[in-house]
């Protein structure tokens, strides 16, 4: 095992007649963002509790640098995380940090590097419990980075964010993966995992259904389909039919097309003068990746919108 991973194999828990946790497995590995999505319910929360020693499971094991993190006599110099954003709100952020960093025996001057690193430093005197959530959460990640460790964990970061600080902590993200250490992100803005993250790894009922790289899991989601924009969809679709294409409207000028490579359908509505603005390759989103893999694993589902008449 790498010095900076978090391996966790087989986790299975219950809570009564609850299966929280139903095996388990998946390796955060050094340098990457690891995504870590699934709906509500998918065992998240539990492993990450697991995994820094908060709950106990029935079976499996979660070890952080091949240990378990009970055993870690300073566990802030191995792993940082935020699971919850949370300080005493009569207590200033530095004074916050300042007794984490005297609990784990660190000097006051690292207080300062990470209050700069986290762009606080003018706001460091003021009590938490003025905080917005966005400043809470930079307080959070100050917490985590405070024995500079080799692993980060991280849950809903980007929550309470303004665009500027989802902007900063995309770049932040990836910049403490470009160091070496190993970056475990859970969230359900796939936008914005879709942007900060290497790999991802999907949850679903308690287990991971999918544990791959972000650009994998898109290209594969994206397959052989081309996307065409006409304003004569029907006689587009008659043409391309014809020739053994699969057509799908996903609007009233737009399509996918499976079964025909893009040159052939631009030849193929060209020849017919079938009038075209775009003919590209189709990329799905990050989105559509989620909403695939998990559409069976979902445990609550609103039932669709009913039409209102005119």
């Amino acid at each position: 095992m790498s010095a900076a991973e978090i391996a966790v194999a087989g986790l299975r828990k219950r809570y009564g007649a609850t299966r929280a946790l139903d095996g388990m497995s998946f390796t955060v590995r050094p340098g990457l963002v690891t995504g870590f999505v699934g709906p509500n319910g998918a065992g998240k929360s539990t492993t990450m509790r697991v995994i820094l020693g908060l709950d106990a499971v029935d079976e499996g094991t979660a070890l952080v640098e091949g240990r378990p993190y009970r055993s870690l006599r300073h566990p802030l110099s191995h792993v940082g995380s935020i699971l919850d954003p949370a300080a005493h709100p009569s207590r200033s952020a530095r004074n916050h940090l300042l007794w984490l960093a005297h609990s784990q025996g660190l000097a006051a001057r690292r207080v300062d590097q990470v209050i700069e690193q986290v762009g606080l430093a003018s706001a460091a005197r003021r009590k938490a419990g003025g905080y917005s959530l966005g400043m809470r959460q930079r307080l959070g990640i100050a917490a985590a980075l405070l024995g500079d460790p080799p692993i980060i964990m991280l849950d809903e970061p980007f929550n309470g964010m303004d665009p500027d600080g989802i902007v900063w902590m995309r770049g932040f993200l990836r910049s403490l993966a470009a160091q070496g250490r190993a970056v475990l992100v859970s969230s359900h803005l796939m936008s914005e995992v879709q942007d900060a993250a290497d790999h991802l790894v999907v949850v679903g009922r308690g287990k991971a259904i999918a544990d791959a790289g972000v650009a994998d899991l898109i290209a594969a989601a994206s397959g052989n389909r081309v996307a065409v924009r006409t304003t004569a969809r029907p006689d587009a679709t008659t043409v391309l039919g014809r020739a053994g294409a699969a057509v799908v409207a996903t609007g009233r000028d737009t399509m996918t097309v499976s079964g025909l490579p893009a040159d052939r359908i631009v030849a193929l509505l060209s020849q017919s003068a079938v009038p075209f603005s775009e003919v590209s390759a189709h990329r799905a989103t990050l989105e559509d990746v989620y909403l695939e893999l998990t559409r069976d694993a979902v445990e609550f589902r609103a039932a669709k919108p009913r039409e209102v008449s005119p």
